[in-house]
């Protein structure tokens, strides 16, 4: 199985004594996506709503402490997976639909992901 939540980031670099031209940056940041039912698997229902980021100023500070720079900006842009890993996500919210407060598991990843989801067919 296989997925990341893939992110759009911005930072900006401010040096101690020098100038940098330019000041910010953009690129792609993926961030693993736990297994179905173990430890962080609940990521997705934690930080997104919709397909947009919950707590952007949160998330901000997440990103900054992964990379190691001050990010500015950031945009949720899709979970990339796999067909087994979204077979095993979709069973994992099937067993508990109340604790997204949902009627089916398609209504959980419309919730949460909004249309953002993309399998790679190997």
């Amino acid at each position: 199985m296989d997925a990341a939540y893939v992110f759009a980031v911005a930072f900006r670099l401010d040096p101690d004594g020098a100038t940098v031209d330019p000041e910010r940056f953009e690129t792609t940041m993926e961030v693993p996506a736990s297994d179905p039912g173990t430890d962080g698997w609940l990521f997705f229902r934690d930080r997104l709503w919709r397909g947009e980021i919950g707590d952007e100023p949160s998330f901000r500070t997440l990103a900054s402490d992964r990379l190691g720079v001050e990010v500015v900006d950031v945009e949720f842009r899709e979970l990339r997976t796999d067909r087994e890993y979204l077979d095993a996500l979709r069973a994992a919210i099937a067993e508990d639909l109340g604790r997204f407060n949902a009627d089916s598991v398609d209504e959980v990843l419309r919730k949460y992901l909004g249309s953002s989801v993309h399998v790679r067919e190997e």
